[in-house]
Protein backbone atom coordinates (compact mmCIF):
# COMPACT_ATOMS: atom_id res chain seq x y z
CA UNK A 1 0.00 0.00 0.00
CA UNK A 2 2.94 2.28 0.73
CA UNK A 3 4.14 1.97 -2.86
CA UNK A 4 0.57 2.67 -4.09
CA UNK A 5 0.42 5.86 -2.03
CA UNK A 6 3.86 6.89 -3.27
CA UNK A 7 2.81 6.55 -6.91
CA UNK A 8 -0.28 8.67 -6.28
CA UNK A 9 1.70 11.25 -4.32
CA UNK A 10 4.13 11.52 -7.20
CA UNK A 11 1.25 12.37 -9.58
CA UNK A 12 0.03 15.06 -7.16
CA UNK A 13 3.54 16.48 -6.67
CA UNK A 14 4.03 16.70 -10.44
CA UNK A 15 0.65 18.38 -10.79
CA UNK A 16 1.53 20.93 -8.07
CA UNK A 17 4.77 21.77 -9.82
CA UNK A 18 3.19 22.02 -13.29
CA UNK A 19 0.38 24.28 -11.98
CA UNK A 20 2.68 26.52 -9.93
CA UNK A 21 1.88 30.21 -10.40
CA UNK A 22 4.29 32.17 -8.21
CA UNK A 23 4.16 36.00 -8.35
CA UNK A 24 7.08 36.27 -10.81
CA UNK A 25 5.28 34.01 -13.26
CA UNK A 26 1.97 35.83 -12.79
CA UNK A 27 3.67 39.16 -13.47
CA UNK A 28 4.89 37.67 -16.76
CA UNK A 29 1.30 36.59 -17.54
CA UNK A 30 0.02 40.11 -16.75
CA UNK A 31 2.73 41.65 -18.96
CA UNK A 32 1.91 39.25 -21.80
CA UNK A 33 -1.81 40.06 -21.45
CA UNK A 34 -1.05 43.79 -21.65
CA UNK A 35 1.17 43.29 -24.72
CA UNK A 36 -1.54 41.23 -26.47
CA UNK A 37 -4.12 43.91 -25.64
CA UNK A 38 -1.96 46.62 -27.22
CA UNK A 39 -1.38 44.47 -30.32
CA UNK A 40 -5.11 43.80 -30.63
CA UNK A 41 -5.93 47.52 -30.37
CA UNK A 42 -3.35 48.37 -33.04
CA UNK A 43 -4.86 46.31 -35.84
CA UNK A 44 -7.62 43.80 -36.57
CA UNK A 45 -6.21 40.32 -36.14
CA UNK A 46 -3.02 41.69 -34.59
CA UNK A 47 -3.34 39.56 -31.49
CA UNK A 48 -4.56 36.27 -30.04
CA UNK A 49 -7.25 38.31 -28.30
CA UNK A 50 -9.69 40.15 -30.53
CA UNK A 51 -10.06 43.42 -28.54
CA UNK A 52 -13.46 44.05 -30.12
CA UNK A 53 -14.66 47.65 -30.29
CA UNK A 54 -18.13 47.53 -28.71
CA UNK A 55 -19.20 51.02 -29.87
CA UNK A 56 -20.52 51.54 -26.34
CA UNK A 57 -19.08 54.98 -25.60
CA UNK A 58 -21.48 55.94 -22.85
CA UNK A 59 -22.08 53.83 -19.76
CA UNK A 60 -25.09 54.42 -17.50
CA UNK A 61 -24.69 57.13 -14.86
CA UNK A 62 -27.63 56.35 -12.60
CA UNK A 63 -29.61 59.37 -13.84
CA UNK A 64 -31.50 57.40 -16.48
CA UNK A 65 -35.29 57.50 -16.34
CA UNK A 66 -38.05 55.66 -18.15
CA UNK A 67 -38.94 52.17 -19.35
CA UNK A 68 -36.31 50.14 -21.19
CA UNK A 69 -36.24 46.60 -22.51
CA UNK A 70 -33.63 43.90 -22.87
CA UNK A 71 -33.54 40.76 -24.94
CA UNK A 72 -30.99 38.19 -23.82
CA UNK A 73 -30.34 35.46 -26.38
CA UNK A 74 -27.49 33.08 -25.68
CA UNK A 75 -28.76 29.53 -25.41
CA UNK A 76 -31.81 27.34 -25.66
CA UNK A 77 -33.87 29.98 -23.80
CA UNK A 78 -34.10 33.70 -24.22
CA UNK A 79 -35.23 36.31 -21.73
CA UNK A 80 -37.17 39.50 -22.17
CA UNK A 81 -36.69 42.11 -19.48
CA UNK A 82 -38.61 45.29 -18.83
CA UNK A 83 -37.02 47.76 -16.47
CA UNK A 84 -38.33 51.03 -15.10
CA UNK A 85 -35.50 53.38 -14.23
CA UNK A 86 -36.21 56.24 -11.86
CA UNK A 87 -33.07 58.36 -11.68
CA UNK A 88 -30.56 58.77 -8.86
CA UNK A 89 -32.99 58.34 -5.96
CA UNK A 90 -35.02 55.28 -6.84
CA UNK A 91 -32.69 53.64 -9.37
CA UNK A 92 -34.37 50.48 -10.71
CA UNK A 93 -37.94 51.14 -9.63
CA UNK A 94 -39.33 48.00 -11.20
CA UNK A 95 -38.10 45.04 -13.22
CA UNK A 96 -39.99 42.17 -14.76
CA UNK A 97 -38.59 39.35 -16.80
CA UNK A 98 -39.98 36.53 -18.82
CA UNK A 99 -38.12 33.44 -19.98
CA UNK A 100 -39.09 31.67 -23.19
CA UNK A 101 -37.65 28.39 -24.42
CA UNK A 102 -36.88 28.11 -28.11
CA UNK A 103 -38.44 25.11 -29.88
CA UNK A 104 -35.56 22.90 -31.12
CA UNK A 105 -36.66 23.01 -34.77
CA UNK A 106 -36.19 26.81 -34.77
CA UNK A 107 -32.54 26.44 -33.74
CA UNK A 108 -31.67 24.89 -37.08
CA UNK A 109 -34.37 26.39 -39.30
CA UNK A 110 -34.07 29.77 -40.96
CA UNK A 111 -33.42 33.24 -39.58
CA UNK A 112 -36.86 34.71 -40.24
CA UNK A 113 -38.54 31.89 -38.28
CA UNK A 114 -36.26 32.29 -35.25
CA UNK A 115 -36.47 36.09 -35.16
CA UNK A 116 -40.21 35.92 -35.88
CA UNK A 117 -40.64 33.70 -32.83
CA UNK A 118 -38.65 36.17 -30.70
CA UNK A 119 -40.63 39.14 -32.03
CA UNK A 120 -43.94 37.46 -31.22
CA UNK A 121 -42.73 36.97 -27.62
CA UNK A 122 -41.85 40.69 -27.46
CA UNK A 123 -45.31 41.52 -28.80
CA UNK A 124 -46.87 39.46 -25.98
CA UNK A 125 -44.83 41.24 -23.33
CA UNK A 126 -46.01 44.61 -24.66
CA UNK A 127 -49.63 43.41 -24.90
CA UNK A 128 -49.51 42.32 -21.24
CA UNK A 129 -48.47 45.83 -20.19
CA UNK A 130 -51.89 47.13 -21.13
CA UNK A 131 -52.02 50.81 -21.92
CA UNK A 132 -48.78 52.62 -21.23
CA UNK A 133 -49.12 56.33 -21.93
CA UNK A 134 -45.37 56.82 -21.82
CA UNK A 135 -45.16 55.35 -25.31
CA UNK A 136 -47.86 57.48 -26.98
CA UNK A 137 -45.26 59.66 -28.65
CA UNK A 138 -42.14 57.62 -27.98
CA UNK A 139 -40.68 54.45 -29.37
CA UNK A 140 -39.78 51.64 -27.01
CA UNK A 141 -36.03 50.96 -26.81
CA UNK A 142 -34.28 47.63 -26.41
CA UNK A 143 -30.80 46.44 -25.51
CA UNK A 144 -30.00 43.17 -27.30
CA UNK A 145 -27.54 40.75 -25.68
CA UNK A 146 -26.50 38.32 -28.35
CA UNK A 147 -24.00 35.78 -27.01
CA UNK A 148 -22.56 34.52 -30.26
CA UNK A 149 -19.50 35.72 -32.22
CA UNK A 150 -20.42 38.93 -34.01
CA UNK A 151 -18.46 41.43 -36.07
CA UNK A 152 -19.82 44.67 -34.72
CA UNK A 153 -20.00 47.70 -37.00
CA UNK A 154 -21.81 50.22 -34.78
CA UNK A 155 -23.60 50.38 -31.44
CA UNK A 156 -26.67 48.77 -33.00
CA UNK A 157 -25.43 46.58 -35.82
CA UNK A 158 -23.28 43.51 -36.15
CA UNK A 159 -22.96 40.57 -38.51
CA UNK A 160 -23.00 37.03 -37.21
CA UNK A 161 -19.62 35.33 -37.70
CA UNK A 162 -20.78 31.82 -36.74
CA UNK A 163 -23.26 30.07 -34.49
CA UNK A 164 -22.07 28.18 -31.43
CA UNK A 165 -23.86 25.97 -28.86
CA UNK A 166 -26.88 24.19 -30.38
CA UNK A 167 -27.67 26.67 -33.15
CA UNK A 168 -27.08 26.21 -36.87
CA UNK A 169 -29.14 28.62 -38.94
CA UNK A 170 -27.11 28.98 -42.10
CA UNK A 171 -28.94 31.90 -43.69
CA UNK A 172 -28.22 34.12 -40.66
CA UNK A 173 -24.43 33.82 -40.90
CA UNK A 174 -22.91 36.97 -42.36
CA UNK A 175 -26.17 38.86 -41.80
CA UNK A 176 -26.83 41.79 -39.46
CA UNK A 177 -28.65 40.27 -36.48
CA UNK A 178 -30.15 43.62 -35.44
CA UNK A 179 -31.61 44.17 -38.93
CA UNK A 180 -33.10 40.64 -38.79
CA UNK A 181 -34.71 41.35 -35.41
CA UNK A 182 -35.91 44.83 -36.48
CA UNK A 183 -37.54 43.33 -39.58
CA UNK A 184 -39.28 40.63 -37.55
CA UNK A 185 -40.55 43.20 -35.02
CA UNK A 186 -42.03 45.33 -37.78
CA UNK A 187 -43.84 42.28 -39.19
CA UNK A 188 -45.33 41.61 -35.75
CA UNK A 189 -46.36 45.23 -35.26
CA UNK A 190 -43.82 45.81 -32.48
CA UNK A 191 -42.75 49.46 -32.47
CA UNK A 192 -39.39 49.07 -30.80
CA UNK A 193 -35.90 50.24 -31.65
CA UNK A 194 -32.80 48.17 -30.91
CA UNK A 195 -30.56 50.87 -29.48
CA UNK A 196 -27.65 48.64 -28.52
CA UNK A 197 -26.21 45.26 -29.46
CA UNK A 198 -23.94 43.96 -26.71
CA UNK A 199 -22.47 40.83 -25.17
CA UNK A 200 -22.86 39.77 -21.56
CA UNK A 201 -19.41 40.97 -20.51
CA UNK A 202 -20.06 44.52 -21.71
CA UNK A 203 -23.44 44.24 -19.93
CA UNK A 204 -21.72 43.25 -16.69
CA UNK A 205 -19.52 46.34 -16.95
CA UNK A 206 -22.63 48.51 -17.49
CA UNK A 207 -24.60 46.94 -14.64
CA UNK A 208 -21.60 47.48 -12.38
CA UNK A 209 -21.13 51.10 -13.49
CA UNK A 210 -24.82 51.90 -12.94
CA UNK A 211 -24.41 51.19 -9.23
CA UNK A 212 -20.86 52.46 -8.86
CA UNK A 213 -19.30 55.16 -11.03
CA UNK A 214 -15.78 53.83 -10.35
CA UNK A 215 -16.30 50.50 -12.16
CA UNK A 216 -13.69 50.24 -14.94
CA UNK A 217 -13.60 46.50 -15.74
CA UNK A 218 -16.31 43.86 -16.13
CA UNK A 219 -15.30 40.21 -15.91
CA UNK A 220 -17.23 36.97 -16.40
CA UNK A 221 -15.94 33.99 -14.43
CA UNK A 222 -18.55 31.31 -14.98
CA UNK A 223 -18.86 28.44 -17.45
CA UNK A 224 -16.75 30.58 -19.77
CA UNK A 225 -14.61 33.63 -19.14
CA UNK A 226 -14.14 37.06 -20.67
CA UNK A 227 -13.39 40.66 -19.71
CA UNK A 228 -14.43 44.10 -20.95
CA UNK A 229 -13.07 47.46 -19.85
CA UNK A 230 -13.20 51.19 -20.49
CA UNK A 231 -10.42 52.37 -22.81
CA UNK A 232 -9.55 55.89 -23.96
CA UNK A 233 -10.83 56.10 -27.52
CA UNK A 234 -7.63 57.87 -28.56
CA UNK A 235 -5.64 54.79 -27.47
CA UNK A 236 -7.24 52.54 -30.11
CA UNK A 237 -5.18 52.91 -33.31
CA UNK A 238 -7.50 50.57 -35.27
CA UNK A 239 -10.57 52.71 -34.51
CA UNK A 240 -11.79 54.42 -37.66
CA UNK A 241 -14.07 57.40 -37.84
CA UNK A 242 -14.74 60.25 -35.49
CA UNK A 243 -13.77 59.76 -31.85
CA UNK A 244 -16.80 59.68 -29.53
CA UNK A 245 -17.64 62.83 -27.55
CA UNK A 246 -17.20 60.98 -24.26
CA UNK A 247 -13.60 60.17 -25.19
CA UNK A 248 -14.21 56.61 -24.02
CA UNK A 249 -14.85 53.27 -25.65
CA UNK A 250 -15.73 49.94 -24.08
CA UNK A 251 -13.50 47.17 -25.39
CA UNK A 252 -14.59 43.53 -25.27
CA UNK A 253 -11.22 41.77 -24.95
CA UNK A 254 -12.36 38.17 -25.63
CA UNK A 255 -9.49 37.18 -23.31
CA UNK A 256 -10.53 33.51 -23.29
CA UNK A 257 -8.35 33.07 -26.39
CA UNK A 258 -5.25 34.54 -24.70
CA UNK A 259 -2.17 32.36 -24.91
CA UNK A 260 1.41 32.89 -23.81
CA UNK A 261 4.36 30.57 -23.28
CA UNK A 262 4.47 31.71 -19.63
CA UNK A 263 1.11 30.07 -18.81
CA UNK A 264 1.47 27.02 -16.53
CA UNK A 265 0.07 24.28 -18.79
CA UNK A 266 0.00 20.62 -17.73
CA UNK A 267 -0.27 17.32 -19.64
CA UNK A 268 -3.95 17.25 -18.58
CA UNK A 269 -4.64 20.64 -20.17
CA UNK A 270 -2.91 19.57 -23.38
CA UNK A 271 -4.99 16.40 -23.62
CA UNK A 272 -8.20 18.28 -22.80
CA UNK A 273 -7.42 20.85 -25.50
CA UNK A 274 -6.60 18.21 -28.13
CA UNK A 275 -9.90 16.41 -27.50
CA UNK A 276 -11.97 19.61 -27.41
CA UNK A 277 -14.21 20.98 -30.17
CA UNK A 278 -11.77 23.87 -30.71
CA UNK A 279 -8.20 22.58 -30.31
CA UNK A 280 -5.60 25.32 -29.97
CA UNK A 281 -8.23 27.95 -29.20
CA UNK A 282 -9.52 29.51 -25.96
CA UNK A 283 -6.48 28.24 -24.03
CA UNK A 284 -6.80 30.80 -21.21
CA UNK A 285 -10.48 29.96 -20.81
CA UNK A 286 -9.65 26.26 -20.65
CA UNK A 287 -7.28 26.96 -17.75
CA UNK A 288 -9.55 29.20 -15.71
CA UNK A 289 -13.26 28.78 -16.44
CA UNK A 290 -15.88 26.69 -14.69
CA UNK A 291 -16.57 24.53 -17.72
CA UNK A 292 -13.15 22.87 -17.41
CA UNK A 293 -12.00 22.71 -13.76
CA UNK A 294 -13.91 19.51 -12.94
CA UNK A 295 -12.70 17.91 -16.14
CA UNK A 296 -9.04 18.65 -15.29
CA UNK A 297 -9.50 17.09 -11.83
CA UNK A 298 -11.15 14.00 -13.41
CA UNK A 299 -8.14 13.52 -15.69
CA UNK A 300 -5.75 13.68 -12.72
CA UNK A 301 -7.84 11.10 -10.82
CA UNK A 302 -7.87 8.85 -13.88
CA UNK A 303 -4.08 8.94 -14.05
CA UNK A 304 -3.84 8.02 -10.36
CA UNK A 305 -6.33 5.17 -10.85
CA UNK A 306 -4.33 3.85 -13.81
CA UNK A 307 -1.01 3.94 -11.94
CA UNK A 308 -2.11 2.63 -8.54
CA UNK A 309 -4.92 0.73 -6.83
CA UNK A 310 -5.40 3.54 -4.33
CA UNK A 311 -9.09 3.80 -5.28
CA UNK A 312 -9.55 0.05 -4.91
CA UNK A 313 -11.09 -1.99 -7.70
CA UNK A 314 -12.62 0.71 -9.84
CA UNK A 315 -14.68 0.22 -12.94
CA UNK A 316 -13.02 2.88 -15.09
CA UNK A 317 -16.11 3.54 -17.22
CA UNK A 318 -17.24 6.52 -15.13
CA UNK A 319 -13.72 7.81 -14.56
CA UNK A 320 -13.18 7.80 -18.32
CA UNK A 321 -16.38 9.73 -19.03
CA UNK A 322 -15.50 13.27 -20.07
CA UNK A 323 -17.07 16.11 -18.11
CA UNK A 324 -18.71 13.72 -15.64
CA UNK A 325 -17.13 15.72 -12.83
CA UNK A 326 -18.44 19.27 -12.84
CA UNK A 327 -17.12 22.37 -11.11
CA UNK A 328 -19.96 22.38 -8.51
CA UNK A 329 -18.77 18.87 -7.52
CA UNK A 330 -15.20 20.14 -7.14
CA UNK A 331 -16.42 23.10 -5.11
CA UNK A 332 -18.42 20.81 -2.78
CA UNK A 333 -15.36 18.60 -2.20
CA UNK A 334 -13.03 21.57 -1.78
CA UNK A 335 -15.29 23.07 0.90
CA UNK A 336 -15.93 19.82 2.76
CA UNK A 337 -15.57 20.62 6.46
CA UNK A 338 -16.75 17.28 7.89
CA UNK A 339 -14.17 15.48 10.04
CA UNK A 340 -14.17 12.40 7.82
CA UNK A 341 -14.58 14.29 4.53
CA UNK A 342 -17.96 12.67 3.99
CA UNK A 343 -18.91 14.99 1.10
CA UNK A 344 -15.78 13.95 -0.80
CA UNK A 345 -16.64 10.26 -0.22
CA UNK A 346 -20.19 10.84 -1.51
CA UNK A 347 -19.08 12.73 -4.62
CA UNK A 348 -16.48 10.08 -5.51
CA UNK A 349 -19.05 7.30 -4.99
CA UNK A 350 -21.95 9.01 -6.78
CA UNK A 351 -20.10 10.53 -9.74
CA UNK A 352 -17.19 8.20 -10.34
CA UNK A 353 -18.28 4.95 -8.61
CA UNK A 354 -15.14 5.14 -6.42
CA UNK A 355 -16.19 3.67 -3.06
CA UNK A 356 -14.57 2.79 0.29
CA UNK A 357 -11.78 5.38 0.03
CA UNK A 358 -9.50 6.02 3.00
CA UNK A 359 -9.43 9.41 4.71
CA UNK A 360 -5.88 9.93 3.36
CA UNK A 361 -7.11 9.35 -0.18
CA UNK A 362 -9.98 11.79 0.29
CA UNK A 363 -7.54 14.40 1.61
CA UNK A 364 -5.49 13.93 -1.53
CA UNK A 365 -8.56 14.53 -3.69
CA UNK A 366 -9.22 17.82 -1.85
CA UNK A 367 -5.60 18.78 -2.46
CA UNK A 368 -6.00 18.15 -6.20
CA UNK A 369 -9.12 20.36 -6.25
CA UNK A 370 -7.15 23.05 -4.43
CA UNK A 371 -4.19 22.94 -6.85
CA UNK A 372 -6.41 23.19 -9.96
CA UNK A 373 -8.68 25.91 -8.54
CA UNK A 374 -5.84 28.02 -7.13
CA UNK A 375 -4.12 28.05 -10.50
CA UNK A 376 -7.37 29.14 -12.11
CA UNK A 377 -8.00 31.98 -9.63
CA UNK A 378 -4.39 33.18 -9.73
CA UNK A 379 -4.34 33.29 -13.54
CA UNK A 380 -7.66 35.18 -13.60
CA UNK A 381 -6.13 37.70 -11.17
CA UNK A 382 -3.06 38.07 -13.40
CA UNK A 383 -5.32 38.78 -16.38
CA UNK A 384 -7.14 41.49 -14.41
CA UNK A 385 -3.80 43.02 -13.37
CA UNK A 386 -2.76 43.09 -17.05
CA UNK A 387 -5.86 45.17 -17.85
CA UNK A 388 -5.36 47.45 -14.84
CA UNK A 389 -1.78 48.14 -15.91
CA UNK A 390 -2.86 48.81 -19.50
CA UNK A 391 -5.19 51.60 -18.30
CA UNK A 392 -2.82 52.90 -15.61
CA UNK A 393 -5.06 51.88 -12.71
CA UNK A 394 -4.21 50.52 -9.25
CA UNK A 395 -0.54 51.33 -9.79
CA UNK A 396 1.55 53.06 -7.11
CA UNK A 397 0.63 56.74 -6.93
CA UNK A 398 -2.79 56.24 -8.53
CA UNK A 399 -5.25 57.43 -5.89
CA UNK A 400 -8.41 56.72 -7.90
CA UNK A 401 -10.76 54.02 -6.71
CA UNK A 402 -10.91 51.20 -9.27
CA UNK A 403 -13.81 48.78 -9.13
CA UNK A 404 -14.02 45.45 -10.94
CA UNK A 405 -17.52 44.09 -11.56
CA UNK A 406 -17.49 40.28 -11.72
CA UNK A 407 -20.34 37.96 -12.67
CA UNK A 408 -20.48 34.19 -13.07
CA UNK A 409 -21.09 31.11 -10.97
CA UNK A 410 -17.41 30.32 -10.47
CA UNK A 411 -16.89 33.63 -8.69
CA UNK A 412 -20.30 33.70 -7.00
CA UNK A 413 -20.63 30.12 -5.75
CA UNK A 414 -17.05 28.97 -5.17
CA UNK A 415 -15.73 30.80 -2.07
CA UNK A 416 -12.22 29.28 -2.23
CA UNK A 417 -11.86 30.53 -5.81
CA UNK A 418 -13.07 33.99 -4.92
CA UNK A 419 -10.80 34.33 -1.87
CA UNK A 420 -7.79 33.13 -3.84
CA UNK A 421 -8.52 35.60 -6.67
CA UNK A 422 -8.83 38.53 -4.23
CA UNK A 423 -5.69 37.68 -2.25
CA UNK A 424 -3.70 37.21 -5.48
CA UNK A 425 -4.71 40.70 -6.65
CA UNK A 426 -3.30 42.14 -3.41
CA UNK A 427 -0.15 40.02 -3.80
CA UNK A 428 0.47 41.27 -7.35
CA UNK A 429 -0.50 44.92 -6.88
CA UNK A 430 1.03 45.39 -3.45
CA UNK A 431 -0.68 46.56 -0.26
CA UNK A 432 -0.73 50.24 -1.14
CA UNK A 433 -2.05 50.07 -4.70
CA UNK A 434 -4.63 47.39 -3.85
CA UNK A 435 -6.21 49.62 -1.18
CA UNK A 436 -7.97 51.55 -3.95
CA UNK A 437 -9.15 48.34 -5.66
CA UNK A 438 -12.62 46.89 -5.05
CA UNK A 439 -14.02 43.64 -6.43
CA UNK A 440 -17.82 43.41 -6.59
CA UNK A 441 -20.20 40.63 -7.53
CA UNK A 442 -22.41 42.13 -10.24
CA UNK A 443 -25.28 40.02 -11.47
CA UNK A 444 -27.35 39.94 -14.63
CA UNK A 445 -25.24 41.97 -17.01
CA UNK A 446 -26.88 40.19 -19.92
CA UNK A 447 -30.35 41.36 -18.82
CA UNK A 448 -30.22 44.48 -16.69
CA UNK A 449 -26.91 45.56 -18.24
CA UNK A 450 -28.42 45.49 -21.74
CA UNK A 451 -31.44 47.57 -20.66
CA UNK A 452 -29.07 50.08 -19.01
CA UNK A 453 -26.94 50.42 -22.15
CA UNK A 454 -30.14 50.95 -24.16
CA UNK A 455 -30.98 53.75 -21.71
CA UNK A 456 -27.49 55.29 -21.92
CA UNK A 457 -27.75 55.27 -25.74
CA UNK A 458 -31.39 56.32 -25.95
CA UNK A 459 -32.48 58.46 -28.89
CA UNK A 460 -34.25 60.66 -26.34
CA UNK A 461 -31.15 61.47 -24.29
CA UNK A 462 -30.91 65.22 -23.82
Amino acid sequence: MVAEAAAAERVVAELREACAAPPARLNDVAAAMEAEMRAGLREEGGSKIKMIISYVDNLPTGNEEGFFYALDLGGTNFRVLRVQLAGKEKRVAKRESKEVSIPPHLMSGNASELFGFIASALAKVIAEEGRNDVFQDKQRELGFTFSFPVRQTSIASGTLIKWTKAFSIDDAVGEDVVAELQMAMEKHGVDMRVSALINDTVGTLAAGRYNDEDVVIGVILGTGSNAAYVEEASAIPKFEGELPKSGNMVINTEWGNFYSSCLPITEYDQALDEESLNPGEQIFEKLISGMYLGEIVRRVLLKIASQSTLFGKVNHTKLKTRFILRTPDISAMHHDETADLRVVAEKLADNLKIKDTSLETRKMVVEICDIVTSRSARLAAAGIVGILRKIGRAVPGDERRSVIAIDGGLFEHYPEFRQCLESTLVELLGEEASRSLVVKLTKDGSGLGAALIAAAHSQYQH
